[in-house]
């Protein structure tokens, strides 16, 4: 693979945004990058990875279900030799100099098989965004060259029994000692590779108070993994606890500043919250394929089972909500290469990863939330059949459950979303509060008005827009209710979170179709019918949770002031999504799987 001089960004001609902007903003469809851009260098890598997993990690998973962990480094050493591990590191540590748009590319890739996913993912991600954000020179040319071929496995150490989603809880001790060496002591539980790995980044507190990072090698004296664990999925990889009994860490391996480890730890989970939504895409991909393939096999009554009207409507689903996340995956990705810049400079691409937090979360819920749909319904469809190991509905069931708890459980990452815009906007960063006092006063005093553009998308554009209005007011009425307490409020704050979920979801279905269909691109009539069944559904959703926010934080006139304004904001027009459904299928069962990339 050769280095692109062309960004992502530039391929879509879009400028940088900051992040929750596209919440006040409306985007041209040509500055959005969608998977449709992708040129044939990225096709090309595309490939690479899905013969690698075709041809080599698939067959080999029955071994890796029997805990073959040298088998595992083989083929974590065959993806560094692809440069599958590190397409987006720079050349200057043995990376492939390429961008997120790649690496995503490849994620989709890996993602077909969730425990060799689960392995990459951690080697490709966890383990080298730290290095290579936060590194020093020397450390970067120590280990990153001989992780990213695969040399070296890697893993990520942050949980602990009683710090999982409160990460800054952990017990985990660092001592300084008189010679400038540290001395850790503690437990991780939970870790990706921790069977096999030889490089372990982990985080404890310095004398019990200061949050810091350090790279601790498998070699140093007091380092142990622990037995593996006996999880309901992904059965081939390995997850055990890291044990540190007075492990003896050099003072070179400190990582980033003592008391600055926080800032480690969540820029890298935001990373890990994108490519684990890109590794659900791809995951979900295949099971529609799965699902196509077995429906069109089947025959019951004297005709092929996708022939019937209840499993047209399931193939259809798993499709559109599959869309959906797919266009937000490329929208995400675009801003992330506009951000770190050309030439993809590490601490650049730090900030526009801490930038884009917001969508970080919700891509993280949003993909795992429809991969767990799509493997609920590939099962439902194989029937029986999908409930035994024969055929992988039912391992792709099991494998699913876990990412709604991986990176953050989606409680918190829901959590997260409306608390980081709230914080944003009461330091000035984000004029999200304003815009809502604005908003509220203009809907009241606006006319209805009169739905003239009837061109195929001109209903999910007025959805749309109404959808952005009403996640604009709720988050500034849930703001100015509970200020600095919207944590606290952790039901109201859950509501608005699905309210701004929906609208970044059908925003970029919206913009995706839009492109799409200016670009006379082949597949246009389907990507309009995509995305107009997910903005009308969506339109649905967000009334109904949009009634139940603001009765939680309103009573009397106050609501029904409010509710007026909602109403006027928020006007789902009918579509026909029977129609568009069966077109939808119709065109699944034709390919035996995913059509809109």
């Amino acid at each position: 693979m050769s280095q692109t001089t062309e960004t992502s960004a530039e391929r879509a001609g879009g400028a940088v945004r900051r992040g929750g902007e596209w919440l006040l903003v409306d985007e041209p469809a040509a500055g959005v990058m969608t998977r449709e851009q992708l040129p044939d260098e990225y096709r090309l890598i595309a490939q690479t990875a899905a013969e690698f997993m075709t041809n080599e990690a698939e067959p080999a998973l029955e071994a890796l279900e029997r805990k073959d962990w040298p088998l595992a480094r083989r083929l974590l050493a065959r993806c560094g030799e692809l440069g599958l591990i590190g397409v987006d590191a720079p050349e200057s540590v043995g990376g492939v100099g390429l961008d997120k748009v790649a690496a995503l590319v490849v994620g989709e890739a890996v993602g077909v098989n969730a425990s060799v996913a689960t392995i990459f993912g951690a080697q490709s991600g966890l383990v080298t965004i730290p290095l290579l954000c936060f590194g020093t020179p020397e450390q970067q040319q120590r280990y990153l060259p001989r992780i990213l071929s695969g040399e070296l496995a890697g893993a990520y150490c942050l949980s602990e029994s009683g710090s999982g989603s409160d990460a800054m809880s952990v017990r985990t001790r660092a001592s300084r000692q008189p010679d400038g060496s540290w001395v850790l002591d503690g437990e991780k539980l939970w870790i990706t590779n921790g069977g096999f790995a030889d490089v372990f980044i982990v985080f404890a507190k310095v004398d019990g108070e200061r949050f810091s990072a350090f790279i601790v090698e498998r070699g140093f004296p007091g380092v142990s993994s622990g037995k593996e664990e006996h999880k309901m999925g992904l059965h081939g990889s390995s997850t055990t606890p890291l044990v540190l009994a007075g492990a003896q860490v050099p003072a070179s391996n400190l990582l980033g500043e003592i008391g600055r480890g926080h800032k480690i730890a969540f820029n890298v989970l935001n990373y890990g919250r994108f490519k684990l939504a890109g590794m659900c895409s791809g995951g979900a991909k295949a099971s529609i394929a799965d699902a196509a393939t077995y429906a069109a096999s089947r025959r019951q009554f004297g005709q092929s089972i996708d022939s019937f009207g209840a499993i047209r409507h399931k193939l259809a689903e798993m499709t559109i909500r599959a869309y959906a996340v797919e266009s937000m995956l490329y929208r995400v990705a675009g801003w992330l290469d506009a951000g770190a810049g050309a030439a993809h400079d590490p601490v650049a691409a730090a900030a526009a990863l801490e930038e884009f937090a917001v969508e970080a979360s919700l891509l993280k819920v949003a993909g795992s939330e429809m991969a767990d749909y799509v493997v609920d319904e590939n099962v439902q469809i194989h029937g029986g059949n999908g409930y035994v190991r024969d055929y992988p509905a039912e391992r792709r069931y099991r494998d699913a459950r876990v990412n709604r708890i991986f990176e953050g459980t989606n409680e918190i990452n829901r959590l997260l979303v409306p608390g980081m815009l709230v914080k944003r906007a009461l330091k000035g960063g984000a004029p999200v509060l304003q815009a809502a006092a604005r908003l509220n006063e203009e809907l009241l005093a606006l006319a209805p008005s009169t739905a003239a553009d009837e061109s195929p998308l001109a209903a999910a554009e007025r959805t749309v827009a109404g959808l952005k209005r009403t996640a604009v007011l709720a988050l500034g009425l849930a703001a100015d209710t509970y200020r600095e307490r919207l944590a606290d409020e952790q039901e109201v704050a859950m509501l608005v979170a699905d309210l701004i979920l929906d609208a970044f979801a059908a925003d970029s279905a919206l913009l995706r179709a839009a492109r799409a269909a200016d670009t006379s691109h082949p597949l246009a009539p389907l990507h309009a019918d995509a995305a107009s069944v997910f903005v009308h559904d969506a339109g649905l959703r967000a009334e109904q949770h949009a009634r139940i926010a603001l009765a939680a934080m309103q009573t009397g006139d106050a609501l029904r002031v409010s509710l007026a304004a909602l109403r006027r904001s928020l006007k789902v027009e009918p579509v026909n999504t029977v129609q568009a459904r069966r077109r939808l299928a119709d065109a699944v069962s034709r390919a035996r799987g995913y059509i809109c990339s």
